[in-house]
């Protein structure tokens, strides 16, 4: 076999939901497709072969420290040291805390160079909370947080039947809604703004037009319904105009997202996540794709969550997922980075 030339994590996720199963069928999928990419499974090894055994891949998954292993297209590495089972109930503390392991293990493996980035399956925020990590946030802030870096913005991608986009990237992220003007900022703003930019250009987009969203209903009415657009958002906007970026607005979002998804826009920056998530989950619910920009090695995940009503039936659909392993492998192929530890060296 010809030694492939990259290298994706992918891990399991809350494995008391849909995580492992999505992550199986997707790997599964795609391995005899992308024949110049390793996938690396990062989890349970007891899990793992479990969904390996019944998606029809080798009974027993190549364990990544293993010699014998080292032209394997997929490997298993299980950084844990107590075995989970597979009767957990859903939201699980085990499963939660192993699900934290996995990332700073994706995040380490990442950051060294072992591998080229990362594909996450879906965590729940309340499990892991419950399970002793008050400050979790989100995959995207903790992520940020391993890899020593602030400069990181989520965004969401997904088209429709008929390949029409969205591409939307969030100036605060999981925040409440009540808190929302409080932590909103132009310099947060600024950040998504520029992301969005760069994010296009990795896209390979010939074009890298932004529209930015208002805050309040119809960009604030000139004032008299919110002054955020006057004194945050287009400050924002005319300080990227003048670094060369093309970005307009502040725009109603109720009427903004028909112009994008017409195509006058590349992208999207909305104001806060559900104000931008909820046309995107609308349009490209099953393919949407989460991408954490400014992260110092690729990170995607699909755009649902660990729908424990139906884990473990075998009937979930792993096109997020696929979608997400897809956009992982472009960005990473079409902008690497040298590889600085050999995997497991």
């Amino acid at each position: 076999m010809d030694t492939p030339v990259l290298t994706l994590g992918v891990l399991l996720g809350d494995v008391t939901g849909i995580g492992p199963e999505v992550a199986l069928k997707a790997v599964a999928s795609l391995a005899g497709e992308m024949e110049d990419t390793r996938f690396v499974v990062i989890g349970d090894s007891g899990v793992a072969d479990y969904y390996a055994g019944l998606l029809g891949l080798e009974s027993g998954l190549p364990r990544a420290t293993d010699p014998e292993s080292v032209d394997a297209r997929v490997v298993l590495h299980d950084p844990g040291t107590v075995a989970l089972t597979l009767d957990l109930p859903a939201g699980d503390p085990a499963a939660a805390r192993a699900a934290m392991e996995w990332l700073r293990e994706g995040a380490r493996m990442s950051m060294t160079g072992e591998l080229a980035g990362i594909v996450t399956a879906p965590v729940s925020k309340e499990a892991i909370i419950r399970a002793g990590f008050p400050n979790f946030i989100g995959q995207t802030e903790f992520l940020s947080e391993c890899a020593g870096v602030s400069r990181t913005a989520m965004m969401l991608l997904g088209a429709d039947d008929r390949g029409r986009w969205l591409r939307v990237a969030l100036a605060t992220t999981h925040v409440p809604l009540k808190d929302v003007v409080r932590v909103l900022t132009a310099a947060s703003i600024t950040r998504a703004i520029e992301l969005a930019g760069e994010a296009c250009g990795l896209l390979g987009l010939g074009r890298r037009r932004i529209a930015v969203c208002g805050l309040n209903p119809h960009a604030g009415e000139g004032g008299k319904m919110g002054t955020e657009e006057i004194e945050l958002i287009a400050p924002a906007v005319a300080g990227c105009r003048a670094k060369g970026l093309d970005v307009h607005g502040p725009f109603p979002a109720d009427t903004l997202f028909y112009e994008v998804f017409k195509g006058d826009y590349d992208a999207v920056v909305a104001m806060y996540h559900d104000q931008g998530l909820v046309p995107l989950k609308m349009i490209g619910f099953e393919s949407g794709v989460n991408w954490t920009l400014g992260l110092p090695f690729v990170r995607t995940s699909p755009d649902h969550g660990t729908a424990y009503n139906i884990a473990g039936r075998g009937v979930a659909n792993p096109s997020s997922m696929i979608a997400a392993l897809r956009l992982a492998r472009q960005v990473a192929l079409d902008h690497p980075r040298p590889a600085r530890v050999p995997l497991f060296s």
